[in-house]
């Protein structure tokens, strides 16, 4: 087995308004609907969302690895974003910032910092 994706899946209240947002504002591109449920994609990662009363709303986080960080949180902060932090550097070699969805449902994007 060679594993080559993941897609972490989000509990929203509102599927309609959701993808909206991940659309307009994170810059996503919608994927495939079913009913409620449906997927999103940035670049290769994807995030599935579903509106259901089987889990608790907004309690799902997601990591995702990227080899640059501060030009798209600049894009999508003017387009509305709801940013838990902006991009700082950590102590353990990561830049990162964090974002939520409406469901406060949480994305946190990440990157080596470069050695100089």
């Amino acid at each position: 087995m060679n594993p080559q994706r993941t897609a972490p899946v989000f509990s929203v209240s509102n599927l309609a308004a959701s993808l909206k947002y991940y659309q307009e504002v994170l810059g996503f591109s919608h994927d495939f609907s079913f009913g409620s449920y449906a997927g999103v994609k940035l670049g290769e990662i994807g995030i599935h969302l579903t509106e259901t009363a089987e889990r608790p709303v907004g309690k799902s986080t997601a990591y995702v690895f990227c080899d640059e960080l501060d030009g798209y949180c600049s894009d999508i902060k003017g387009k509305g974003a709801m940013l838990r932090y902006e991009p700082k550097d950590w102590p353990y070699g990561m830049r990162e910032f964090m974002v939520t969805d409406l469901d406060g449902n949480q994305l946190a994007f990440g990157c080596e910092i470069k050695k100089a």
